[in-house]
């Protein structure tokens, strides 16, 4: 699987003649291509509604680039899964600079904190925060303060008085 990009999936079920204009059903799904992102849609769907593949079809599937993908931004991510015990549902922060950003990492953060496979996942919503005030977590919250500074330990002041030019040839034989 490769790096995942938002699709914007429209589908409805199929017209007849009871129901001639049936209903748009729109979704917004994480996925590494059109053909998973499609296989999503009607996993969700027909979980949802009575719809599925071979009674619906789908009108349109877009990607969804992101505005400004080089301004730093906070997400809040609610999610569903599906874990060894039961099902769960969780919030989560990430500070990235895309909503696919976020969401690859939240995938690699539940496979690594809770051993959650992306199969098990169900992302229910993401929404960028705008605000400081909505920031819940303390790792965030850390990284929005006001006149944010770090050290930089690494760094050796040069010394002023050291010469330049010598006045003699170095000796290269001991």
């Amino acid at each position: 699987m490769g790096r995942l990009q938002e699709y914007q999936v429209i589908g409805r079920h199929l017209p007849t003649e009871s129901n001639p204009t049936p209903a748009l059903y729109r979704m917004r799904i994480f996925a590494p291509n059109a053909v998973v992102a499609k296989s999503r849609f009607w996993y969700f769907l027909r979980g949802l509604r009575k719809v599925k593949k071979a009674t619906g079809e789908i009108v349109t599937c877009n990607v969804i680039t992101e505005k400004h993908p080089l301004k730093v931004k906070n997400f809040g991510v609610w999610i569903r899964y599906d874990s060894r015990s039961g099902t769960h549902n969780m919030y989560k922060e990430y500070r990235e600079l895309s909503r696919t950003a976020a969401v690859e990492a939240l995938y690699s953060d539940m496979a690594a904190r809770h051993r959650a496979r992306f199969r098990s996942i169900h992302i229910l919503k993401v929404v960028e925060l705008e605000k400081t005030e909505d920031i819940k977590r303390p790792y965030l919250k850390q990284l929005v303060t006001k006149k944010l500074s770090f050290p930089l330990p690494h760094r050796v002041p040069k010394i002023s008085n050291k010469k330049i030019f010598s006045a003699k040839r170095p000796a290269t034989f001991a």
